[in-house]
């Protein structure tokens, strides 16, 4: 199965007054799709957009676990102790929710951000909650989500360059930036920025870039 979801297919939603704009690529808040509410444990993966001092004030979660990529721009983070914490491109921001925390989100710098929220449901619920900021991750450095099947890497390509996908178990690749020809599940698909491909695990993936390349490739099961 290959399933592409494109970015100019996503749905729109946030709250454009208040200067978030945000891109679903599942079902998610005021939209529902009975035939995309999620892929495995992948819950959500939205494209938030921040203008300067735009944000997500103090909210609640639970039960899930949320990892953000910052694509342009700084995401200020802040948990319950008031503990704050800027998220710069290259890192990568892991929440664990367990049986309920609440936090702050916005853009307390004066660029415009944009960046990634993925969504993955825990094998179980309840736990403690976690905190977790890795600097500059590493290309193809697999980061393990603690309480999911699901491992994350992060592929930085030059043109011209291959990379596996997915390695054999379903995945989720999108395109974080640059644009990229997948092959080996078909006739060959060219992937752009915001592009997104939901793979079941059968064939050989690969993605191939035609120029400088970021992409994000979750393994999945379950």
């Amino acid at each position: 199965m290959l399933r592409v979801t494109r970015a100019a297919d996503r749905y729109r939603g946030g709250d454009p007054a208040a200067g978030i704009d945000t891109r679903h690529a599942f079902s998610f808040a005021g939209f529902y799709d009975p035939e995309n509410v999620r892929f495995g444990p992948l819950t959500a993966c939205n494209e938030e957009r921040l203008a300067p001092g735009a944000g997500f004030p103090a909210h609640p979660h639970r039960d899930v676990e949320i990892v953000s990529w910052v694509l342009s721009g700084e995401l200020t983070h802040e948990d319950e102790d008031g503990t704050t914490t800027v998220v710069r491109p290259g890192d990568l921001q892991r929440l664990t929710a367990g049986a309920g925390v609440r936090h702050v989100e916005r853009n307390a710098g004066p660029e415009p951000l944009r960046f990634l929220q993925m969504w993955l449901i825990p094998t179980e619920p309840g736990g403690e909650p976690a905190y977790d900021v890795v600097r500059g991750l590493g290309d193809g450095v697999p980061y393990a989500l603690p309480r999911t099947p699901a491992v994350l890497r992060v592929r930085r390509l030059r043109a011209g360059e291959r990379a596996v996908v997915a390695g054999g178990r379903p995945g989720y690749l999108h395109v974080a930036s640059g644009a990229v020809e997948l092959t080996g599940v078909g006739p060959a698909v060219a992937l752009t920025a915001g592009d997104a491909a939901r793979l079941s695990g059968a064939g050989e993936p690969a993605a191939r870039a035609a120029g400088d390349a970021e992409l994000l490739l979750w393994e999945l099961s379950g």
